[in-house]
């Protein structure tokens, strides 16, 4: 029998509406423990400094196309890595900054709200405090912008996977991210596996080495915890209150570690200090590291008469694959525990997670004696 119209009109209305389905939220824990909510994964990123480039790029295959904006310290802090940025994403260059991203009073929040972002990621120093949010929380949030709060510089072995995790969950990245933990996780537990009965060798860290005025050196946090980790015990710790600090050569003199480890970047090339980076040649490396041990100075310690004398990347220090840095330390700390270990190999995994190159010369050795 055929239907009129009419009778097919009112046929279909009488079928149930289906409500349309809705996506879940996404749902992630920061480090300071606050619960962020978006309602699908972002899109639109507001990077406070943008150096978070650092780890966003370990867990997304193109960061940039998620970026709404950022801070510039990149190109103050690693310019070796904006470059191989630029190179593979030119988009970066179109990215509006909202600030130096060094500091709170460096952000531009009204920036940052103009942009109209779907999440601020905040680095846990930009973002106040150690033990709560800061102001730019709040006033962030009061404008209707989630926030999350990340860290891998003041706390980096509490903070990593933490970080790592709700980055990947707020990004879509999830499955990306948590590979990456289990491989950090992975490599940290043999580091302490290894280190944990064993003897703790006295060690000095150097930080950007040979640029300065003797001697800039770490305190507590993060090459602090990078020593810890490695099963070493750092000499300036008990010497300095805060993260950084400077003590002077008749201390360093008087305590005479058992091992020397200097910090360098491109950045200390003009200064005549210990060259290490991405696209730092081995030969360019050694020469600065020869020049920077030959100080009448430093020639004074025990452990560079002794050869026990090592350098690595100074920006180990605000990424997730910081790791290396400490398996390294770890090999020259206890050379018998990590024979079989190659941190160049387990570099060589980390950078499969990169969305840019990370080659150059990123650690160094003093040579034997001739």
């Amino acid at each position: 029998m055929m239907l009129d119209r009419r009778s097919l009109i009112l046929a279909g209305l009488s079928l149930p509406v289906l409500p349309a389905m809705a996506a879940d939220p996404v749902v992630a824990t920061d480090v300071l423990g606050r619960t962020v909510k978006l309602a699908a994964p972002a899109k639109r990123i507001v990077l406070g400094q943008g150096r978070q480039l650092n780890a966003l790029g370990l867990i997304h295959p193109d960061p940039v196309s998620i970026l709404a904006g950022w801070g510039s310290d990149l190109e103050r802090q690693n310019p070796d890595g904006l470059a191989r940025y630029r190179a593979r994403f030119p988009a970066i260059d179109a990215l509006p900054l909202v600030g130096d991203g060094g500091t709170a009073a460096g952000f531009s929040l009204e920036q940052a709200i103009a942009l109209g972002p779907d999440l601020v990621v905040l680095s846990k120093s930009l973002a106040g405090t150690r033990r709560g949010p800061g102001d730019l929380v709040e006033k962030l949030e009061a404008a209707g912008i989630p926030v999350a709060v990340v860290d891998f510089f003041l706390e980096p072995l509490r903070d990593t996977v933490p970080s790592l995790r709700a980055l990947g969950i707020l990004t879509g990245q999830q499955e990306q991210a948590e590979r990456l933990i289990a491989f950090y996780e992975d490599r940290m537990k043999r580091i302490a596996s290894r280190v944990a009965d064993a003897k703790r060798p006295s060690v000095f860290i150097h930080a950007h080495a040979g640029g300065y005025d003797c001697c800039m050196t770490a305190g507590q946090g993060t090459f602090n915890e990078f020593i810890q980790a490695a099963g070493g015990r750092n000499i300036a710790a008990a010497m300095l209150p805060g993260a950084t600090g400077q003590i002077g050569l008749e201390q360093l003199i008087g305590a005479d570690p058992d091992v020397y480890i200097a910090t360098g970047g491109t950045h200390l090339a003009k200064l005549g200090g210990l060259v290490l980076g991405l696209g730092v040649s081995e030969t360019d490396a050694a020469a600065s590291f020869a020049k920077l041990l030959g100080t009448p100075s430093l020639k004074m310690l025990s452990a560079i008469e002794t050869r026990r004398a090592f350098g690595f990347w100074h920006l180990f220090n605000d990424t997730p694959l910081h790791v290396v840095a400490i398996e390294a330390l770890a090999k020259w700390l206890h050379p018998e525990r990590f024979a079989d270990i190659d941190p160049a190999a387990t570099l060589a995994e980390g950078a499969r997670f990169s969305a840019i190159p990370l080659d150059g010369t990123l650690w160094i050795a003093a040579p034997p004696k001739a």
